[in-house]
């Protein structure tokens, strides 16, 4: 039997769910976890037109948002 361990991102899902509380609207939490492509998306339509903003809020108090390699934050 091998040792079992969860790979976590090194971003912080706390300081990415303050980004996005803040200046969700602007994208800043998608730059901060690596998600270039979807930060500009944010930035251009005011957080995919708020709807995709209480959405990144939701799912980092839920524990879902990834990182831009597709990997869970840590706490």
């Amino acid at each position: 039997m091998g040792a079992y361990y969860t790979v976590t991102s090194d971003k912080s899902r706390w300081v990415a769910f303050f980004l996005c509380l803040l200046f969700g609207y602007l994208g800043i939490h998608n730059f901060y976890v690596g998600k270039i492509f979807w930060g500009l998306i944010y930035l251009f339509t005011l957080g995919f037109f708020g709807i995709g903003w209480v959405i990144d809020l939701i799912r980092l108090l839920l524990g879902s948002f990834k990182d831009g390699d597709g990997v869970p934050l840590r706490e």
